[in-house]
């Protein structure tokens, strides 16, 4: 007797194979190419908060007002193609509720257009596509993908440079935990403004340049691990006037210890970080943890039926007639 592998053991021993160098494949290349910042993002964060800021009817600063700060950040497809960058283009707008709803941006307090380049895997900076300004650090809009605990350097837009956020544990957003990173910025010269010398103490001079200068009480942002994409932020932002060379603010232009996402941004961007989260776990954990556990078993058992076979009864290469007298 001799024994023949038959074809349902070749075939359970082929895909058990097949599964087993899939599941790295998942894993190791599948994944990080899946982890990779959008081209046709269309999303929109609203923040909200009480503060004070100078009203131009008034030519004084008002008290106590709601402010309102509208982000609208849209990818351009074309020039993200061409370049193989994340080509976003972002509205930043600053209301007060004489001003909400605006249909012009320009009639806003204040109002911000930028085009924001990354690299689509790292998050970092790409200085290329009229990027409007130039930006630098790890991160602007979002976080790098799959978090670490520890800073990270965020891109300040209204103070022109990066700001270090310190990771400080984990909070929870509408029932999903992400990661928090905390930080400030004291008081820093951004600019000058020409104005009138009356609102920043010099009445007997008609006009005169004035600096801007520009504070941040607190950032807190929390940021889901997997993709970095912000599920929470709040700014308490501060700007001023002082005359030329004084130590003291002048005028106070906004001033808002606590500006936050509304529910509904919190609300809509906790469930992209779930959906998107979700995806990248499947990819990179589920599906190559099921494809290993699965191909060994199958390999497993089609090697056993391949060494067992089917025993076959040993039969010459000819079959000769008995001979007959």
């Amino acid at each position: 007797m001799r024994r023949t592998a038959s074809p349902f053991s070749l075939i359970t021993l082929g895909l058990g194979t097949f599964l087993l160098v899939l599941a790295p494949l998942l894993a190791w290349y599948v994944e990080p190419r899946a982890a990779v910042n959008p081209i046709d993002i269309d999303t929109t964060a609203v923040y909200t908060g009480k503060g004070s800021y100078f009203d131009t009817g008034q030519v004084r600063t008002v008290a106590d007002r709601r402010i309102t700060i509208t982000q609208v950040v849209r990818g351009d497809v074309e020039d993200s193609e061409r370049s193989g960058r994340a080509v976003w283009d972002v509205t930043t707008t600053v209301d007060t509720d004489k001003t909400l709803p605006a249909a012009d941006p320009h009639d806003a307090l204040e109002f911000f257009l930028n085009r924001w380049v990354t690299d689509r895997s790292t998050n970092q900076p790409v200085h290329c596509c009229k990027e409007n300004p130039y930006f630098e650090g790890d991160a602007y809009l979002k976080f790098p993908f799959d978090l670490r605990k520890h800073s990270y350097q965020w891109w300040d837009n209204s103070l022109g440079s990066t700001v270090t956020l310190h990771y400080a544990g984990t909070k929870k957003v509408q029932g999903y935990r992400g990661y928090r990173f905390t930080g400030t910025v004291a008081a820093t010269k951004i600019g000058t403004r020409l104005v009138p010398g009356s609102i920043v103490g010099l009445p007997k001079r008609p006009q005169v340049r004035a600096e801007e200068w520009y504070a941040n009480h607190g950032i807190e942002l929390i940021a889901d691990r997997r993709t970095g994409r912000v599920i929470y932020a709040q700014v308490g932002p501060r700007r001023t006037l002082r005359a030329p060379g004084s130590e003291k603010d002048a005028v106070v232009l906004l001033d808002s210890r606590k500006i936050g996402f509304t529910t509904g941004t919190q609300k809509e961007q906790v469930s992209l970080a779930k959906k998107e989260s979700g995806r990248l776990r499947m990819v990179g954990q589920t599906l190559p943890l099921g494809a290993g556990v699965a191909g060994f078993v199958l390999a497993a058992a089609g090697a056993v039926l391949v060494v067992r076979g089917r025993k076959r009864p040993e039969t010459d290469a000819i079959s000769r007639p008995p001979l007959t007298m």
